[in-house]
């Protein structure tokens, strides 16, 4: 397992490490104008969201949601990265007591992603290769990542709007949690790796000067399992570097174990700021 999970994370940096090289050279070597890497490096943004909820009262839970998002756009390439992390406590009262309470987990998640794409003569066409590792302790799966290839394109993208897709083949690396049967006995968690095909898409609408909507879409369907994830939001900008965000998020897996859902949801509201 150990050894998998490091060849892994090998094939998730790999899959931008290409692209890494072309951002270093553009941040760092000056241009034919005389400019130096600084100027190049504001092709780079980047900003952060921080969500925190509270309970008290009848109910006792706590719950924080983070995410960071980057994109560096250079004349050849066009590369995004993502980090997400979701924690959720409960307070939940043990069995045969009154006022006695313990702490439960209900949630808890990290996910990580990487894309390069590679701009052909005509920039809009491109060529990508992406990179996604996901731990979900209640998914039923020790862990799901996926490495893929294939086409992207740049449909559209003007002042209020711009539509985006790649589609490509890949290979899916899943190993579904251990079980134990009603005898005790510990039943190995099944290997579901295999072959995929990714398709994805994301399309932003600047709805006024201080609101943006985007819908977010992935698929990857293999024979064993089909992965699929959704996040529609809104958020408004509340001054020059900072907004505030409502989003759905849908997770779906079409092969869990029983007592599993097929189907999360989250829905958050959270703070964005823009580093630059």
């Amino acid at each position: 397992m150990t050894l998998n999970r490091s060849l892994l994370f090998l094939s998730l940096v790999s899959t931008s490490a290409f692209a890494q090289a072309d951002a270093l050279d553009a941040l760092f070597e000056p241009s034919a104008g005389g400019n130096t890497g600084s100027e190049a490096a504001k092709t780079f943004s980047m900003d952060g969201e921080l969500g925190v909820l509270l309970t008290t009262g009848n109910t006792e839970t706590t719950s924080v949601k983070g995410k960071l998002n980057a994109s560096h756009e250079l004349e050849n390439w066009s590369n995004d990265y993502v980090f997400e992390a979701l924690y959720k406590q409960d307070e939940v009262l043990i069995e045969g007591t009154d006022d006695q309470y313990s702490s439960e987990t209900s949630a808890q998640k990290i996910f990580l992603s990487g894309q390069g794409n590679y701009k052909l003569e005509n920039p809009n066409h491109r060529l990508f290769a992406f990179g996604s590792y996901e731990d979900d302790r209640f998914s039923g799966f020790e862990y799901q990542a996926t490495i893929a290839a294939g086409w992207a394109q740049q449909l559209w993208k003007s002042e209020t709007s711009s539509f985006n897709y790649s589609v490509g083949p890949g290979y899916s690396f899943a190993d579904k949690v251990d079980t134990v049967d009603a005898d005790g006995n510990v039943i190995p968690g099944e290997d579901v790796s295999g072959m995929i095909v990714r398709g994805a898409l994301d399309y932003k609408w600047k709805i006024s000067d201080t609101a943006t909507f985007r819908q977010k879409f992935s698929t990857e369907v293999g024979s064993d399992n089909t992965k699929s994830k959704s996040e529609t939001s809104v958020s408004a900008q509340i001054n020059g570097s900072l907004a505030m965000k409502v989003s759905l998020l849908l997770n779906h897996n079409s092969d869990v174990d029983p007592g599993i859902e097929n189907l999360d949801t989250e829905t958050a509201v959270t703070l964005v700021y823009t580093f630059f």
